[in-house]
């Protein structure tokens, strides 16, 4: 295959990309943008596979063989994943492609000839630049996933780990990796190489570990980031074009998503990245103080019997629905409402959930009409007309501290205004605050009944009494 046909099709699998990006922006579109994101990757995967044929049926068989481990196990994986753990599946997958970074460059130091990049004995100065940043993006992409991944999974704790000192030594670190970049690129030094992914390796942990449950949706989006930029430093190592659109793309949406996010947090990108925000109800009061002030406690009955004689109704779904598995029985509600004339709608915030989408996602596996669906800005002036605010879930996102408490650390935040409908509803298991560590006043408002219990086992008792 001629090198000008292959800039071609790389061209049409970076236009399909894009293509792909722009329809995974809505709901209704999200399947056609991943069978476009498939077909690029398809076409970008045979061209690559024609183009830079290996010789021998060796090589062959080791390509080959890795492309059926890899593709079985995403299968496998794909199909077997609950919807609920996609958060820490897309962290997971995050650290692979830093992980690969490492691999590819490292690779490319130890056999040089092969990429292309050697000349009069020596690596070109340009390629060991992009070796050193893509292997550096790359390791610290690895294990800040790793962490994230742990966090997300229930394995670390989600609040934030603060280290004594921690950003005097972040800082010394980056001193340090940029001077050890420096040197690598000057002396050609597998030492220095291994030193850069190591001393990565450790800053990629240090960023991640202080970062609290409550900036998840942000650390996804940012990661996201790393891992598209890790693989662009993949492509010029490689010289393969198709590489370095997909990880510009990817780079550049991950970042823009990344700031959307903060936006919806009223957060900078510095705050998040320097921690500290996402602690329990005890670190954020300081003394551990359990609220002992009086709520409604209702029952399902209570519940079914109010939504059933409302005109409208305003579903506000949280990450209590996601670890609840409760996103089915809920559409079940919903539509035994609609069948007694109940007008329904979805509220969901930018940064419910664990991940940019969280809520969309599982609302879309239980095939919830997408018009149902709406945003924060969307909605929110419609709660004043709502009979109810029926809360699944979710917490600090409908906290009015974020409007009226200047010394909250989610003040700022945009909120979903559930208190402004004439009845909230609010199902949680027990009166703990949010992964911010903040009481939520709606809880102790005249207006609102709480539902104590698992959620989808609430939801189920609402069903058989609807």
């Amino acid at each position: 295959m001629s090198e000008n046909v292959s800039s071609l099709l790389y061209l049409v699998s970076g236009v399909l990309f894009i293509l792909a990006l722009r329809g995974l922006s809505h709901p209704t579109t999200s399947r056609q943008g991943n069978l476009y994101g498939m077909i690029g990757m398809g076409i970008a995967i045979l061209t690559t596979l024609v183009g830079h044929a290996p010789s021998g049926v060796g090589a062959w068989f080791l390509v080959l063989l890795g492309l059926g481990i890899g593709g079985g196990a995403g299968a496998v994986i794909a199909k077997r994943v609950p919807m609920t753990a996609m958060p820490q599946l897309v962290a997971a997958f995050h650290s692979l492609v830093g992980l690969a970074a490492v691999a590819v460059a490292a690779g490319a130091l130890y056999a040089p000839q092969a990429f292309g990049i050697l000349e009069n004995g020596h690596i070109h100065k340009q390629s060991l630049f992009e070796m050193g940043l893509g292997v550096a993006i790359g390791a610290i992409t690895f294990t800040g996933s790793v962490i994230a991944f742990l966090k997300l999974d229930g394995r670390m704790s989600g609040k934030p780990i603060m280290l004594p000192q921690r950003h005097a030594i972040n800082i010394v670190l980056a001193i340090v990796l940029v001077a050890l970049l420096a040197g690598f690129i000057g002396g050609e030094s597998k030492v220095l190489f291994w030193l850069i992914v190591i001393l990565s390796f450790v800053l990629g942990g240090l960023l991640i570990i202080p970062i609290g449950g409550a900036d998840m949706p942000v650390v996804v989006s940012m990661l996201n980031s790393y891992s598209g930029w890790a693989a662009a430093g993949i492509g010029f190592t490689l010289g393969n074009l198709a590489l370095i659109i997909t990880g510009a793309l990817v780079g550049s949406s991950g970042a823009i998503l990344s700031y959307i996010m903060c936006h919806a947090m009223n957060r900078s990108f510095i705050s998040v990245i320097l921690g500290g925000f996402g602690g329990d109800a005890a670190a954020a009061s300081g003394g551990g103080q359990v609220e002992t002030r009086p709520v409604k406690q209702g029952s399902a009955d209570d519940a079914a019997f109010i939504m059933k004689n409302a005109e409208k109704v305003i579903i506000v779904p949280g990450y209590g629905m996601a670890v609840a598995q409760a996103q089915h029985s809920l559409r079940e509600m919903a539509d035994q409402l609609k069948k007694a004339g109940v007008d329904i709608k979805y509220a969901i915030h930018p940064v419910a959930g664990r991940m940019p989408g969280h809520m969309n996602v599982l609302l879309a596996e239980a095939n919830v009409p997408y018009d149902e669906v709406h945003e924060l800005e969307d909605i929110n002036g419609e709660f004043p007309q709502a009979d109810v605010a029926f809360v699944i879930g979710a917490n600090d996102v409908t906290n009015p501290a974020a409007k009226t408490d200047p010394q909250s650390p989610i003040y700022g935040m945009p909120i979903l205004d559930v208190e402004r409908a004439k009845t909230v509803l609010f199902i949680k298991r027990g009166m703990g605050s949010g992964y911010a560590g903040v009481e939520n006043e709606v809880f102790f408002r005249d207006n609102t009944m709480m539902l104590f219990g698992d959620a989808k086992k609430v939801v189920d008792e609402i069903v058989k009494n609807l």
